[in-house]
């Protein structure tokens, strides 16, 4: 048969959980993928074990030009909702922190559960397959849509671009999901690599560049969003959870704050120990704020050699100069020059404008029987397990209406 009621493009987690939805709905359903196996970028994540869903998730955990488009997938798809499917599969998993939930095991049981929630739904699978081109055909008065590809031609009259974004493409990733919204006309978001490192200024690279593998627990700020995780100097600049976090929510020029001492006011600590009398050396003294080799950096970098923060026991240091270094501590400010790009970044913001999509059923507004879902469209999760929940709850919206 090569007529179906919908075709999904792409196999990764959206893809895969619309069609079971839709499938367990009666509805003859196939998914055409371009990998060579199922859910690539589901098995290498969280490390290999799958950050599966975050029993925190609200809209206001997603970037979007319109953050309330996903309130109604939500509310009828919820993390409890995924972990009773987890159950159902007898999957064992934990909570790492912060609502995160990961499997015990691997990734490839988020994979087995999707394809064999499909198989249930007795969805057909087609990978290896090259999708040159999407069609729609007019019949009288209804519509239906044909799919050229390496495998063939197909019909349908539903069709889900599931294809996700341009993050990793060394795994498959491709920009064909923007191609499509726009041969049908729709508006799309500027994509920008998220949930990923900073690459630093000439001048920051040249000063912390040999920092590589130091990680710090910080308050990271940007844009009046704040994340209390470890940033990790690297070899291309900062990378770690807080600054993934914090490059979703960056546009290139904006200023980013790093509170490397975030349980401590570093100036009220020095001013105290001073006033004690102790006759230790600043760099000393600072690497029980901070790693001794950041405290190193910093004195070396933002005070001459022969200062008295670098050569005088605390007592006859000047209050000033302690002052300018723990501004720096407690409010350490970076101009990324960027972020280090698709091939690193774990998602892709932006996308497919929600203005042009129903909250309900994610169809187009303008082409009927078209459907978006996932990643490419304009809604991204911070990092810990919150894209994952959209590609449950986008896929459930969709699938539940197809």
């Amino acid at each position: 048969m090569n007529h179906y009621d919908a075709i999904i493009i792409g196999a990764g987690g959206a893809g895969m959980f619309c069609a079971a939805t839709a499938g367990k709905r009666g509805r003859s359903v196939l998914i055409l993928d371009h990998s060579k196996k199922l859910g690539a970028k589901i098995l290498i994540s969280g490390g290999g074990r799958c950050n599966f869903t975050n029993l925190e998730a609200t809209h206001q955990n997603y970037v979007s030009e319109n953050p309330h488009f996903c309130k109604s997938a939500f509310a009828r798809y919820s993390p409890w909702d995924f972990l009773e499917l987890i159950n159902k599969h007898g999957i064992a998993y934990h909570e790492k922190k912060l609502g995160q939930q990961f499997c015990d095991g691997s990734a490839q049981q988020i994979v087995n559960l999707l394809k064999s929630e499909c198989d249930e739904a007795k969805v057909k699978i087609q990978l290896d397959c090259q999708v040159y081109k999407v069609s729609r055909i007019e019949e009288s008065a209804t519509t239906r849509f044909e799919v050229s590809s390496s495998k063939g031609s197909f019909t349908c009259e539903s069709i889900v671009v599931a294809t996700g974004g341009l993050s990793i493409p060394k795994i498959g990733a491709t920009g064909f999901g923007y191609t499509i919204a726009k041969q049908f006309g729709l508006k799309i978001i500027p994509t920008r690599a998220a949930l990923d490192g900073f690459t630093l200024s000439q001048a920051d690279a040249r000063d912390f560049g040999d920092l590589s593998g130091l990680a710090v627990d910080t308050m990271t700020s940007v844009n009046g969003m704040n994340f209390r995780e470890n940033i990790l100097f690297t070899h291309a600049g900062l990378s770690g959870p807080a600054t993934l976090q914090a490059s979703l929510h960056w546009n290139p020029g904006d200023e980013v704050h790093f509170n490397l001492a975030p349980e401590t006011d570093a100036l009220e600590w020095f001013l105290a120990k001073k006033k004690s009398g102790s006759k230790s050396l600043v760099k000393n003294l600072l690497g029980e704020l901070i790693p001794s080799r950041l405290a190193d950096r910093f004195l070396e970098v933002y005070f001459p050699p022969d200062s008295p923060m670098n050569t005088m026991p605390l007592t006859q240091v000047p209050d000033q100069p302690i002052k300018d270094l723990c501004a720096k501590v407690n409010d350490w400010i970076i101009i990324p020059a960027g972020t280090v790009g698709y091939n690193k970044a774990e998602v892709t913001r932006g996308g497919v404008d929600t203005d042009e999509l129903s909250s309900k059923t994610m169809e187009s507004k303008k082409v009927p029987g078209l459907y978006f879902v996932g990643e490419v469209v304009d809604v991204t999760g911070w990092l810990g397990g919150y894209n994952f929940q959209w590609a449950w709850a986008s896929g459930n919206a969709c699938g539940s209406s197809l």
